[in-house]
C-alpha cells in the first residue's frame, strides 16, 4: 500500500505544494477552478496501486502553492512552465499529464508546447480547442441583461468579494451546479447582480461529496481567497496573444478525452463540434469517453470509471 505524501518544490519562480502517491512512471494531475490537489484524491490512490507515481500539485494561486499578486503572472505560459519546473524538480525527463476543467487547457498546452517532456495527455471536461482567429472575450455571450461568467470575472475584486462572502455556501452551490439540466443561464451573470444569485441551492450535498470534502475545500479558500484562481480567467485574451506562434498547431502526443454527459461545458456554444472534430488537431486521440449521468466534476463524481479509463490508456503507452 503506497502512502500519500506531501512536499514542496521550487518551480518557475514559485514554491509549489505537491501531493504524491506511488512509484513508477509519473502522471502529473492538474486541477481546475475552484479546486485543489484534493480533487484528484481518488486517482492518486488508484494510479499508485496500478504502478504509477501520481503527482497532484496545488496549481499556481491555489492552496499551499504561492499566489503571485500580479494578474499577468497567471498566463498559460506560466502555468505550463510550472509543470515543466515540477518535472525538473522531480528529476523526471518525461511524464504523462492530465487536467480537469482549467487544468485541461494546461495539460493540452503542456503537450502542445513541450511534447519532449509530456509524452501523453488526458483532458477531462474541457476539450482541446485550437487557437481561434478572434480575441476570446469578444466571442463570449452577453445581452442587455446578463454577461457570460468569464466576462464577469475580468474585473479584479468583484467576483472575489462575492465568492468570499460565504465561502462554504459559494462552494456548496458551485459544486452542485454545472450540469446541463440547469441550462446556460447558470453561466450568465445578471448585470448589476452576482453570479450565485440565480443559481439553485439545494439542501445537502451531492452523493460524491462529503461534508469532510466540502470542509477541506472551504478551509483552503477561506485561507487563500479566490483571486489566484480568478486570475487565470483574466489572462484569456493575453493567452491568445502569447500563443500566436502556435496558431492552428496540433497536439501530436497520444491523448485521451473524458467528460460527463451532463457537464454544462458540453452545452457551451460550439463545444459539440469541437469534440466531434478534435482528432483534426489531436491526431493521436486514442478515445473519447462520455460518462452517462455524470456532471462537471468528472473524476470526483465517477472516480472508478475515470481511474480505470486513465490506467487503461496509460498502460497502452508502453
Amino acid at each position: 500500500m503506497h502512502k500519500l505524501t506531501h512536499r514542496f518544490v521550487e518551480t518557475n519562480g514559485i514554491r509549489m505544494h505537491l501531493a504524491e502517491q506511488g512509484d513508477g512512471p509519473i502522471v502529473l494531475l492538474c486541477h481546475g477552478f475552484p479546486e485543489s490537489w484534493y480533487s484528484w484524491r481518488h486517482q492518486l490512490a488508484a494510479l499508485a496501486e496500478a504502478g504509477f507515481r501520481a503527482v497532484a500539485p496545488d496549481m499556481r494561486g491555489y492552496g499551499q502553492t504561492e499566489r503571485p499578486a500580479e494578474i499577468d503572472k497567471y498566463t498559460l505560459l506560466h502555468l505550463v512552465g510550472d509543470m515543466v519546473g515540477v518535472l525538473d524538480a522531480l528529476e523526471a525527463p518525461t511524464a504523462a499529464i492530465a487536467g480537469h476543467d482549467w487544468g485541461a487547457p494546461v495539460a493540452w498546452h503542456a503537450a502542445l508546447l513541450r511534447p519532449d517532456r509530456f509524452r501523453a495527455v488526458i483532458g477531462l471536461c474541457v476539450p482541446f480547442r485550437p487557437r481561434g482567429s478572434k480575441r476570446p472575450t469578444s466571442a463570449m455571450p452577453q445581452t442587455e441583461d446578463a454577461t457570460f461568467y468569464q466576462l464577469y470575472f475580468q474585473a479584479p475584486g468583484i467576483a472575489e468579494a462575492e465568492l468570499g462572502r460565504d465561502v462554504r455556501r459559494s462552494l456548496r452551490v458551485l459544486l452542485r451546479t454545472p450540469r446541463k439540466e440547469v441550462g446556460l443561464q447558470a453561466v450568465m451573470v445578471p448585470r448589476g447582480g452576482g453570479w450565485l444569485s440565480h443559481m439553485p441551492e439545494a439542501a445537502g450535498l451531492p452523493k460524491w461529496l462529503t461534508e469532510a470534502d466540502l470542509a477541506f475545500y472551504a478551509g483552503e479558500f477561506e485561507r487563500t481567497g479566490f483571486a489566484g484562481g480568478l486570475n487565470w480567467y483574466r489572462n484569456i485574451d493575453r493567452n491568445w496573444e502569447l500563443l500566436a506562434a502556435w496558431h492552428h498547431a496540433r497536439v501530436e502526443v497520444p491523448a485521451l478525452y473524458l467528460a460527463g454527459e451532463r457537464d454544462l461545458v458540453l452545452a457551451f456554444p460550439g463545444a459539440k463540434d469541437i469534440i466531434a472534430n478534435m482528432k483534426k488537431f489531436v491526431p493521436q486521440l486514442r478515445g473519447t469517453v462520455i460518462l452517462p449521468e455524470c456532471g462537471h466534476w468528472t473524476q470526483q463524481e465517477r472516480p472508478q470509471e475515470v481511474s480505470a479509463a486513465m490506467i487503461e490508456f496509460l498502460r497502452k503507452l508502453g
